[in-house]
């Protein structure tokens, strides 16, 4: 792993550490069992679709919002402009995220149809039962944080509570891990499941330098396994970046910085929906 990601991952199992503390796992898990139901993950029959995220900073870019910015409505915005889905920051440190933006968000969305996602550095299925007692319908599982048991771990927690899972990749070795990893899914229909609601993303962030590396969409699109919509994560702030994405075969787009730039979010993501259902990739 990169430094970055070494740093996330050790903060993260110190979160579960505390967490244990206070609340056991089998509570946990009873809690999850009892939170109300997400909206599904729903897909467009006609074409391309985003996952906007709502982040309020980045190690990259800095504050997104002021404090007295209203980010629950921006979350509403997004919904009500057309995502597919909303990405929520959980990282403390690094993001200013918490589990309470996941509450609010998923509570929010619910009525509107749009589950939420939980965005962080996870390393343990407790924190996939932590996300669907807060109410989110989907977790960020980031391929080179884990081996391959942890993952298949996060992927049937994820699955056992009806969630879907986003397997994050950021070269072709975490493609590679990530193809091999879903054909035994798929094979296995023992794994509750096994090939449901996983979308596989290319993150095309590097994480030595944080600057974004767009050629890299390109050079891994042919080594996405089949099957399992793609997502182009960073990189893409406009519907002519979208466009490229759909072209190149990606079947949505998670989008941050672009959104969390703009006044009026909704209007980009009209714009972003409105050019990819129209034109024949």
């Amino acid at each position: 792993m990169s430094g970055f990601l070494d740093d996330m991952a050790r903060s993260s199992a110190e979160r579960v550490t505390q967490a244990l503390l206070t609340e056991s796992l089998d509570d946990l898990q009873r809690r999850a069992k009892a939170a109300d139901p997400s909206a599904p993950l729903r897909l467009s029959k006609t074409g391309f679709d985003v996952i906007a995220e709502l982040k309020l900073r980045s190690p990259a870019a800095g504050a997104y919002a002021k404090p007295s910015d209203d980010w629950l409505k921006r979350v509403v915005d997004y919904a009500r402009g057309g995502a597919a889905a909303v990405s929520v920051l959980t990282e403390p440190s690094r993001f200013d995220g918490s589990l309470e933006h996941l509450r609010q968000a998923s509570r929010a969305l619910r009525p509107l149809g749009v589950p939420a996602m939980r965005k962080d550095f996870l390393v343990d299925p407790y924190q996939v039962l932590e996300a669907r007692a807060a109410g989110a319908g989907g977790v960020l599982v980031i391929v080179r944080m884990l081996s391959r048991p942890q993952m298949t771990a996060m992927l049937d927690a994820a699955a056992e509570h009806g969630m879907f899972v986003l397997l994050e990749a950021f070269d072709a070795a975490d493609l590679a891990a990530a193809r091999e990893l879903l054909a035994v899914r798929a094979r296995d229909r023992a794994a509750p499941a096994a090939a449901d609601n996983i979308l596989v993303g290319i993150n095309c962030r590097d994480l030595q330098t944080l600057k974004i590396v767009p050629e890299r969409f390109e050079t891994l699109a042919p080594q996405l396994p089949r099957n399992w919509p793609a997502v182009a994560e960073s990189g893409v702030a406009s519907a002519a970046d979208a466009l490229r994405m759909m072209r190149l075969g990606y079947r949505l787009a998670l989008i941050g910085t672009a959104l969390m730039s703009r006044d009026d979010p909704a209007q980009l993501l009209r714009e972003i929906l409105a050019t990819t259902r129209t034109v024949e990739s």
